[in-house]
């Protein structure tokens, strides 16, 4: 027997970075502000800034929030966002081809945790700022992915939720037209995005410069330099 969902509801899974904060604007005004939650995962990353910033993003932009703590990722270890002993690496690991920021499962377990989170309270739709365009190789954020969990989600939780991934084609410099479009620049302002874990951001590692040429093509200025 499927749960029955409220399809006018809506999870966003808010990191305090320019994808999730982006996203929680676009599901204000695709589902209503009074519809929309957003959930902040505290999964034991070495940033503490960004629980920070995920809390001043859902308080400018008045939804309720909720920040769970999983931090078996910190356990696990490897990776620069979660391994005190990892620092952040410029280039790709040979053999996987992906950058050491990389932290394995972890969209699929925060999608999964969300989804579980939602399914008591009939919340219908999950949205997250995964991009698979930008996404600096993680695997995690493809669409084939989201699409493979929803139906994993579905089955296993007898449900009729739906991943929403409104940023999953779009470039940096659209979503930063997107975000100017759905009001949501202001709120940057109170974004995190840099890996180092600086604010103002370091403006070298992959991250800040990601960011910072989407605002440069989009032809605005970062509201979190002051501009």
């Amino acid at each position: 027997m499927t749960v029955n969902t409220d399809k006018k509801k809506a999870l966003v899974v808010l990191s305090g970075g320019q994808d999730s904060t982006t996203c929680l604007f676009w599901a204000i005004r695709q589902f209503g502000q009074d519809n929309v939650q957003a959930i902040t995962f505290d999964y034991g990353q070495r940033h503490r800034v960004e629980l920070e910033s995920a809390a001043n993003v859902a308080a400018f932009a008045r939804v309720n929030h909720v920040c769970l703590p999983i931090n078996t990722f910190s356990a696990l270890g490897g990776d620069a966002l979660t391994d005190a002993g990892v620092e952040v690496a410029s280039d790709t690991d040979t053999e996987t081809g992906l950058p050491n920021t990389f932290v394995p499962g972890r969209n699929l377990i925060f999608m999964t945790f969300a989804a579980a989170w939602a399914w008591p309270r009939k919340i219908g739709n999950l949205v997250t700022g995964v991009a698979q365009t930008d996404y600096s190789g993680y695997p995690d954020c493809r669409t084939d992915t989201m699409q493979s969990l929803q139906q994993t989600l579905r089955l296993g939780m007898e449900s009729e939720v739906l991943i929403h991934a409104p940023l999953m084609n779009l470039s940096k410099k659209e979503t930063v037209l997107l975000a100017a479009e759905l009001g949501a620049l202001d709120a940057m302002a109170f974004t995190h995005t840099c890996y180092n874990g600086a604010r103002p951001p370091c403006g070298e590692c992959a991250a800040c410069l990601l960011r910072a040429k989407g605002f440069a093509e989009a032809g605005v200025a970062d509201p979190l330099l002051g501009g």
